[in-house]
């Protein structure tokens, strides 16, 4: 970090002026286009201008001579500078090449009334029209011919650009529009991938097989594709190691649960040209480096773009940053261990992260469920930094990751992540101290919020605090999950989840469902605060406790609304020091679960009507008549605020203002 000297007055030291000539002279000897490269240090702080039509070579000091790339306010900026952005779209991605310092951040923002895009796609040009010569001369596939796709060519339908995206299709990513295009495959699933058109294995799936009628295509045609599975809690990807009408085989059972499931199981194939046959689809031969894309007219009459930068700002080794007010396409933010103080303010980003090989050759369980937890979305590390005021979505894994400790992510508006149904989530929770409140998620593929436990070396853990989020529409291709997830066999130190409202769990249509709550602790959680949450719409009510494995315990279940699921909570010291008091709602698999140790009290009768306000639009505040009211056993922080002599039970203390929850603006 480079720390501001003060300037020295009279008695012998140097005056303003005299720095200031001084600093001129540097610059002045400086070999041209590097008059800013050892300034390492100055006494006046800095405002550097950039446009896509300025140039690298002015000095960035005015907006009438700006710099053209972010990056060269990255390599010159100092503590206490700041960048000013201009309208337009910037293909880069920038790594400042020093820290800001307490009080005196490197800020980039958006210039005033600016527009301003970070982009990780790159144009995709060069567009000519597939022919049925075209389609006889792919050697690659012999089943390109007599295909969806050799229809869709002579039907004038079918599009290439030689360009090197790279040796994985996996990575691909594709737009028109500024639209992601979907990768060919089988069943079409249609542009929305948290509302996809699914094929489920038929009568006869098991172990490797995926049997289903529905298979027509010809005996190999789809040998080497990429198969897509989702079953219970799990998705994953493996490749077809053969195949005929019918039925396809894998080379290996899905991981975790080691079979298909017929019915419950859903699958999806890609990697084969013969499926490039629907709008907004594009096939990648990496051999050839050609890009296919379906399209009803000219891709040059569109813009068509792919994506080629992962990050927009990489702050691995940047501290005391601020990044205000730009929009992020197809790239993301990532922060390192030793990252602090950084803010990230007011951004929009789309299409934060990309991939659609979940296991990448894995057979594990391990490396499927958590296939984009730590990597993907906004990537917060290190200590005391903040994502604040985003409107984040579009992502195969998270909105946000927050690592390390003592980091927040707060007022953030997240919707349509985790695309691919893994442990990825809204916002995934790692190490410990961390602050997530009024954030709003909704539509992701699993949980809103994945709440795990890590501890950081040399500094001392703390609870979490997850606090006044609306969390909705979660579930969706996976489950056994909530709208806030954590597990498994964890001492989470007292953290606290509480105030929030866990609403319309969505899980994937024709399947078996299975737990989805508002808030799940799930394999063993203990030593955790559920308070003074609402959920509606939920399979297993607004709380659920498992104590698979190492047994729930020292759980404060309190004043929650909408009702409970327990789990494996009644064997023998399964659940000791657990507290489940003063909820309103049913309590499901209540009978005989004090035998694990936990206690029960002063619930309400689940024969009992609440006699809430407007139960039918979810205003679950009490009534005068209410017999919630004057019947809680007083828990300071958790029931406080009634204007009864007695706390009452639920979310919402009589007499006492309605907290709302969600993001601030």
């Amino acid at each position: 970090m480079s720390n501001r000297p003060q300037v020295r007055g009279p008695r012998g030291l140097l005056t303003a002026a005299a720095a200031a000539v001084a600093v001129l002279s540097v610059v002045a000897a400086a070999p041209p286009g590097s008059a800013h490269k050892y300034r390492h240090q100055a006494d006046v702080a800095r405002t550097y201008y950039v446009s896509p039509t300025g140039k690298d070579v002015f000095d960035g000091l005015t907006a009438a001579q700006p710099f053209q790339h972010i990056q060269k306010c990255a390599d010159v900026m100092v503590a206490g500078d700041t960048c000013e952005i201009m309208s337009g779209t910037y293909p880069e991605t920038v790594v400042p090449a020093h820290s800001g310092s307490s009080g005196l951040p490197i800020t980039y923002r958006a210039a005033p009334g600016a527009a301003v895009t970070i982009s990780g796609a790159s144009p995709v040009t060069g567009w000519s029209q597939v022919t049925g010569a075209d389609v006889t001369a792919i050697a690659s596939d012999p089943y390109a011919v007599d295909s969806p796709f050799s229809d869709a060519v002579a039907a004038g339908h079918v599009w290439s650009s030689d360009v090197d995206l790279g040796s994985d299709p996996g990575t691909v990513q594709v737009f028109t529009d500024k639209a992601m295009d979907i990768e060919a495959q089988w069943p079409y699933p249609g542009l929305d991938l948290l509302n996809p058109a699914i094929e489920h294995a038929g009568a006869g799936s098991a172990d490797a097989v995926i049997a289903d009628a529905a298979l027509t295509r010809p005996a190999g045609y789809w040998d080497g594709a990429r198969a897509l599975t989702g079953y219970w809690y799990v998705s994953a990807t493996t490749t077809v190691a053969s195949s005929a009408p019918g039925s396809v085989t894998l080379s290996v059972a899905p991981p975790c649960v080691h079979k298909v499931v017929p019915t419950d199981t859903r699958y999806s194939l890609s990697g084969k040209i013969g499926e490039l046959a629907n709008p907004g689809e594009w096939f990648y031969d990496p051999a050839a480096h050609k890009l296919y894309v379906y399209s009803a007219d000219s891709p040059a009459q569109h813009t068509v773009e792919a994506k080629q930068r992962q990050l927009a700002f990489d702050l691995t080794n940047a501290s005391y940053t601020s990044v205000v007010g730009l929009d992020l396409f197809a790239s993301t933010i990532t922060m390192g261990s030793s990252s602090t103080h950084n803010t990230l303010d007011t951004l929009t980003g789309t299409y934060l992260s990309h991939y659609s090989d979940i296991t990448r050759g894995a057979t594990d369980c391990g490396s499927s469920v958590t296939r984009g937890v730590s990597d993907t979305g906004i990537v917060v590390n290190g200590t005391y930094n903040t994502v604040v005021n985003s409107d984040l979505s579009l992502s195969a894994g998270n909105g946000i990751a927050l690592a390390g400790q003592n980091n927040t992510a707060t007022d953030n508006i997240i919707h349509d992540v985790d695309y691919l149904g893994t442990y990825a989530a809204g916002i995934a929770v790692m190490g410990n101290s961390q602050r997530v409140v009024n954030n709003t998620i909704y539509r992701v593929g699993r949980s809103g919020i994945n709440l795990q436990w890590g501890t950081t070396a040399g500094l001392t853990a703390g609870p979490d605090k997850i606090a006044y989020n609306d969390i909705s529409q979660y579930a969706r291709l996976s489950l056994d999950t909530a709208g806030i997830y954590t597990c498994c066999s964890a001492d989470m130190m007292g953290s606290s989840v509480d105030h929030n409202l866990l609403h319309d769990g969505t899980p994937t249509p024709g399947v078996t469902p299975f737990a989805v709550a508002g808030v799940y602790a799930d394999n063993g959680q203990s030593n955790l605060v559920i308070a003074d949450n609402v959920g509606w719409n939920n399979l297993q009510g607004t709380v659920m406790l498992n104590g698979l494995g190492t047994g729930s315990h020292n759980n404060g279940v309190y004043n929650n609304t909408g009702g409970l699921t327990l789990f494996y909570v009644k064997g023998a010291d399964q659940s000791t020091g657990t507290k489940i008091y003063n909820n309103i709602g049913q309590i499901v698999g209540s009978d005989g679960a004090t035998a694990g140790g936990l206690v029960m009290s002063d619930n309400l009768d689940p024969a009992l009507d609440p006699l809430f306000v407007d139960a039918a639009h979810h205003d679950y505040r009490l009534t005068d008549a209410s017999p919630a009211r004057n019947a809680a056993i007083p828990l300071p922080g958790v029931n406080d605020g009634s204007t009864d002599g007695v706390p009452s039970l639920g979310a919402y203390q009589y007499g006492a203002p309605k907290w709302t929850a969600g993001a601030r603006r």
